[in-house]
């Protein structure tokens, strides 16, 4: 594992397990999802949601907004925003 994984794993769980001081906003958990979904998977496939899909519908446009940044940028996106929060 590169030390750039090492770095996301660790402020992935940071982001999922957010208590004390840190609480994300909506917008900027969504945010975290749509880096997260293309650092692990690449760019947004399938079919985007209905429109009665409210949720997976903003997560499928966010997600989509990062398409061909690479793994990396996705996850050196993921710790800055991270610590920018911080």
């Amino acid at each position: 594992m590169s030390d750039l994984e090492a770095q996301f794993d660790e402020a992935m769980n940071e982001v999922q397990n957010a208590d004390g001081d840190f609480k994300p906003s909506t917008e900027m958990k969504l945010e975290f999802y749509a880096l997260y979904k293309q650092a692990t998977v690449g760019d947004a496939s399938g079919k985007r949601p209905g429109m009665m899909d409210f949720v997976g519908r903003a997560k499928y446009d966010a997600w989509a907004k990062l398409e061909g940044a690479s793994k990396d940028q996705a996850m050196q996106q993921y710790i800055d925003k991270l610590a920018a929060v911080k």
